[in-house]
């Protein structure tokens, strides 16, 4: 299945220019990592505050291929793929309207799984495997069913 997120641009994602300040496309991709954790049944203040596991971004980049606005009505498309035991990415992309051929943005994460006391890899839990698997694109290619979330 795949994860779709939509949301409008608020003029407090813009610069001075009147476009989206660069680093606000990936607070807007974590927006729709965070909902797909949500539609997957993970607990966000319990996911956010485990203190025996810990996922931080360790790597992330944003291309541009035209000026998203205020009033632009966005959907993401959140793309997951694991790495290994303890490490995964997300590519998004980021469509002015309907999901078509032209993205506006697209970006990635990469995420590592560690044990926040010693700050050591440890392996993926159960709940992230699960996520992960849900939202594989090589398991949407599999299932043409979609999942959209609006904010």
């Amino acid at each position: 299945m795949t994860f779709f997120y939509t949301r409008t641009v608020r003029f407090q994602d813009t610069d001075a220019a009147g476009v989206v300040y660069f680093a606000n496309v990936l607070a807007m991709c974590h927006e729709a990592y965070e909902a797909s954790l949500v539609a997957s049944g993970i607990n966000l203040k319990s996911f956010f505050s485990n203190p025996s596991v810990a996922i931080p971004i360790v790597h992330a980049g944003v291309d541009f291929f035209r000026p998203l606005f205020c009033g632009d009505q966005l959907t993401i498309q959140l793309i997951p793929n694991q790495l290994t035991d303890n490490e995964f990415e997300i590519a998004y992309q980021v469509f002015v309207g309907e999901v078509t051929d032209k993205w506006a943005t697209q970006a990635i994460t990469r995420h590592v799984c560690i044990q926040p006391a010693r700050r050591s890899r440890q392996s993926l839990p159960e709940e992230m495997v699960q996520w992960l698997c849900r939202w594989n694109s090589s398991a949407a290619a599999a299932d043409s069913s979609t999942n959209r979330h609006n904010t």
